[in-house]
């Protein structure tokens, strides 16, 4: 894997590691859906009007919202809202890189290498290791939740997979598209029109900045390069790089929840970094380098 590829991936996860506490803010000042769905419509809405839809098969695109967009997103918002602090939902979702793994396996015969499976078993025991004392206080039904939103973006990387040489910006402009007429409807059939009338008619800055957040930074930009990055090189080695995101993740936690990071998270955020390094680097030598 290229060095500049790296750095994307690295920038992206950064992104995403707070991303969790933007969007513990957005259900905090909104229903969970709606959250969702608003998230979704800044992302497409106007773009669409502006970027051609993606040269590949319509329904991979639509598959690719609906996972990645309505499934992941809602389950995660509910599991935010009910009561998942944000740095520890940060750390189980990436139970995802292995969703990705497995299901690459099955679906694009994909045979990770030893190196990969070793360097994931390392890093998920880092999972674990941070995980242990943030579930003494979480509750069962936000904690499955957010395993359901894993399996959600495992299947979501797996559609990314499909879409060969398409212009991932599009892909996830018009994926963003089909995520948010489903979540907004269901916004409205939960919760009654009267949350989208009030942020309609009485739109807070705070608010519109915290879904800008989601729509540009964590959206637009982040999945757009991570498909891109899916599109070039085998899911083992892509997915792993989402074992990072809980070390941004508690760390935003931290400085703007003031979430507490324990001296055990610190050292499964160690393992983390060992497991991704053996992964990555140690098959980037082994291997060709993918052009751009």
């Amino acid at each position: 894997m290229p060095l500049r590829h790296i750095l994307a991936a690295l920038v992206v996860v950064a992104i995403w590691g707070f991303n969790f506490v933007v969007i513990k803010l957005s259900v905090d000042a909104l229903p969970p859906i709606l959250a969702a769905g608003l998230r979704f419509a800044f992302a497409s809405w106007p773009l669409v009007f502006f970027i051609r839809p993606p040269k590949t098969e319509w329904y991979r695109v639509v598959l690719f919202g609906l996972t990645f967009g309505l499934a992941l997103y809602a389950f995660l918002n509910f599991a935010l809202a009910t009561g998942m602090p944000a740095g520890l939902a940060s750390v189980v979702l990436q139970v995802q890189a292995f969703f990705t793994m497995l299901i690459a396996f099955f679906w694009h015969r994909e045979r990770p290498k030893w190196q990969q499976i070793a360097g994931a078993v390392i890093a998920f025991a880092g999972i674990g290791v941070m995980a242990v004392n943030r579930l003494e206080g979480a509750a069962l039904w936000p904690f499955v939740l957010t395993l359901l939103a894993a399996v959600s973006w495992g299947l979501a990387n797996n559609f990314a997979k499909t879409f060969g040489g398409a212009n991932p910006v599009a892909t996830t402009v018009w994926g963003a598209l089909v995520a948010s007429f489903p979540l907004i409807g269901l916004s409205l059939l939960i919760d009654g029109p009267q949350p989208l009338i009030d942020f309609v008619t009485m739109p807070d800055p705070l608010t519109i900045a915290v879904l800008a957040f989601l729509a540009y930074p964590a959206t637009l930009f982040g999945m757009a390069i991570w498909n891109h990055l899916l599109a070039l090189h085998p899911a083992s080695i892509v997915a792993p790089f989402t074992l990072l995101v809980p070390i941004t993740g508690l760390l935003s936690g931290y400085l703007v929840l003031g979430e507490t990071v324990a001296p055990l998270e610190m050292a499964g955020g160690a393992l983390i970094v060992l497991g991704i390094a053996i992964s990555v680097f140690r098959r980037r030598r082994k291997s060709n380098t993918v052009p751009v």
